[in-house]
């Protein structure tokens, strides 16, 4: 039978078939994609790492890479620079025995919050980066608070991110944060327009010897992206961070295409995976079919406050049965009101991102139980 639910403020009963996905896909070929993956915890706040890797394994079974220990962990909005340690090591060490792909978050938020001298960021992002390569996961180049506090010019960035690059045994991927995301980076790479931020970019690629393999930017505009794409240098991949107009980035056309690094398919992650499946056999309808009805979705859990999009995350994974509790470090899952997430149910019904519907029927009707006895 189909499962239904009757939600609050909606008229009529919500009727949610299976969504009728493959259990899992096989990487894509025409497409290189991450899913930026969450952290699952306990109610008394301690990270579940039973279910936070349990979630890592869904992901690259449906043919993911995972962007590990990124803003989507909250990186800096609850996992601490020690607890991002411990993520990249689990997680770097069952991707091994899996046999699939990992990049991790490469930052530098063990120093204090504030100014620093540019040497001291470059030893913490060193650190950083060196454990990270240890365990064998690729490296991200995150976008730095410390850093956007201190430089005083693009040249501090030029200068910090050169040396970087040259400890990395393989070519990196760069992590433009937009400031939808975190204020914190706004006028990142030395200017607040965006296109001398990325006459930035742009130079530090050529000047980097090979040592970039992309990009991932996330500032939510498409044009941008577009512009700043056909500027990379062949060989450089520009990765899509933008959670609103994905579908279309992804799509491409004649003039070119983005890859992913999403933390929207951590949420809408088997139609995705479908999608990126028809795409890869030339089915353009059936990409479309897929991906364009979870964009809806992704907006709505993107909705701003933009960095509060996590929550809608981890919600869906406790729908889905991903983990055991709808829990969150620093009990961030209290920062979407029911409204919103009832919301994000009837949309992830709409574009078949709850796997299993009776299970999300009853998780659902627990919440709601929940939210009106307090």
């Amino acid at each position: 039978m189909t499962a239904q639910i009757s939600l609050p403020g909606r008229p009529g009963v919500l009727r949610i078939p299976d969504p009728g996905w493959e259990r899992s896909y096989p990487p894509p070929v025409r497409r290189s994609v991450y899913a930026a993956a969450h952290v699952a915890a306990f109610p008394d706040g301690r990270i579940d790492w039973d279910a936070t890797l349990r979630f890592r394994e869904h992901l690259w079974a449906h043919g993911f890479g995972v962007a590990e220990a990124m803003d989507t962990a909250q990186r800096g909005m609850g996992l601490s620079a020690d607890q991002a340690r411990e993520l990249i090591s689990r997680s770097s060490a069952r991707a091994a025995e899996l046999g699939t792909f990992i990049a991790s978050g490469t930052g530098t938020d063990q120093l204090p919050a504030g100014a620093h001298s540019l040497a001291a960021i470059i030893r913490a992002y060193s650190d950083q980066l060196e454990f990270v390569q240890s365990g064998g996961s690729r490296v991200i180049v995150m976008a730095s608070r410390a850093l956007a506090a201190s430089a005083r010019s693009a040249d501090d960035y030029l200068e910090v991110y050169g040396q970087l690059l040259k400890l990395a045994n393989r070519p990196v991927l760069l992590h433009w944060l937009g400031e939808a995301f975190d204020p914190a980076l706004r006028g990142y790479w030395g200017s607040e327009d965006f296109g001398s931020a990325a006459d930035t970019v742009i130079e530090l690629i050529e000047r980097s010897d090979g040592q970039v393999g992309g990009i991932k930017l996330s500032v939510l505009d498409p044009a941008s992206e577009v512009a700043l794409r056909r500027r990379l240098p062949p060989g450089v991949r520009m990765y899509t961070g933008d959670d609103f107009n994905y579908a279309g980035l992804i799509r491409g056309d004649a003039a070119g295409h983005s890859d992913a690094l999403l933390g929207a398919f951590a949420a809408v992650t088997a139609p995705a995976a479908a999608a990126l499946h028809a795409l890869d056999a030339e089915d353009l309808a059936g990409y479309d079919l897929a991906m364009d009805p979870t964009v809806a979705l992704s907006r709505l859990i993107f909705t701003e406050p933009t960095y509060d999009y996590k929550v809608g995350v981890a919600f869906l994974a406790w729908l889905n049965g991903l983990q055991p509790h709808f829990a969150m470090l620093d009990r961030l899952q209290e920062r979407r009101t029911a409204a919103h997430l009832t919301g994000v149910f009837e949309l992830a019904a709409t574009c078949g991102a709850l796997l299993d519907p009776d299970l999300a029927v009853a998780r659902m009707s627990e919440y709601l139980a929940g939210t009106a006895t307090r």
